[in-house]
């Protein structure tokens, strides 16, 4: 018995030399380094990004995920380290992610039209290498779609970046790696904060409960979830706390700012509802800025008024 199984192993060696240094012995698993994603308050919960992982990030539309991306590339160029996007339904805006203080230059944008060209270019990168960032953005994706990527695919892209300083960032609507990733983070928007209270004195121009048209986006609040970490280390619970509520739930809070733009926006806002009242302490906005007036109600008002 002892011979069959020590000729057995010896087989497997034999056959794995040159690909597995060592089969039969346990890999060191010693914890990745990490980088800072940019938000204090998301790198202090979630530890940052680990290298030679593959991290996904998924959640609804405008739960925070394209902000988190940009603060992630800012903080990588910003190092002077190469970076690449993949982006599978061209829906990069290089205008807003250099207003959030990314060094496009050091930034290769692929745009690919579909998922098939977009894991073609992505395997492509992490087998070429030389890249310290590499994102796969799949949020606007059909989910439909994304469904039918098989699991061998992430199995794969896990294993290339396995032994590499390079972190792989997966950008999803769902959580499609399951276990093939180290870090799954699960975000989504808690509460949104509209400018419109700015304008007036006396009460709100713009209730922060219901916006119209007028109101811009002044900031909001997300919260995070760890549905996966390889790199942080579980705690043990008691017995009568393993099913009590949201005791298997780890939660972490962080503000996102609103766009860039927003600010001058948010200024000829003022501009123009300041010129718009005769009243020192206006409490209603201009049904003008509100609701456009048609160029044919315009026309008509000025032939009864020529003055």
């Amino acid at each position: 018995m002892r011979s069959s199984t020590a000729a057995l192993r010896l087989h497997v060696e034999s056959a794995l030399a040159g690909r597995v240094p060592a089969p039969f012995r346990l890999r060191d698993t010693a914890p990745p380094l990490v980088v800072p994603t940019g938000i204090r308050a998301l790198d202090e919960f979630a530890g940052g990004l680990p290298r030679g992982c593959l991290t996904e990030i998924y959640g609804p539309p405008c739960s925070g995920k394209t902000s988190i991306l940009h603060s992630a590339l800012a903080a990588r160029t910003s190092a002077s380290e190469a970076c690449a996007l993949v982006d599978a339904q061209d829906a990069f805006d290089p205008a807003s992610s250099q207003a959030s203080g990314v060094f496009l230059p050091k930034l290769l944008w692929v745009r690919s039209h579909g998922l098939e060209q977009a894991f073609r270019c992505l395997d492509l990168l992490l087998q070429g290498g030389g890249f310290g960032f590499v994102v796969l953005d799949i949020a606007d994706a059909p989910v439909r779609l994304v469904r039918k990527v098989p699991l061998n695919v992430w199995f794969r892209l896990r294993r290339t970046v396995e032994d590499t300083s390079t972190i792989l960032l997966v950008l999803a609507q769902e959580s499609n790696a399951k276990t093939c990733a180290s870090l799954v983070l699960r975000v989504e928007r808690e509460a949104a904060e509209w400018a419109g209270h700015e304008l007036g004195t006396d009460r709100s121009i713009c209730p922060k409960a219901t916006h119209s048209p007028g109101c811009l986006l002044q900031g909001a609040t997300h919260a995070a979830d760890v549905v996966r970490s390889l790199a942080k280390q579980k705690r043990p619970r008691a017995i009568d706390q393993i099913n009590s509520k949201n005791s298997f739930k780890e939660n972490g809070r962080f503000r996102l700012q609103a766009d860039p733009y927003a600010s001058p926006c948010r200024d000829r806002l003022l501009r123009r509802s300041a010129a718009s009242t005769s009243t020192e302490n206006f409490t209603t906005c201009s049904p003008e800025f509100l609701s456009p007036k048609e160029p044919e109600t315009e026309q008509e008002e000025r032939m009864q008024n020529p003055g």
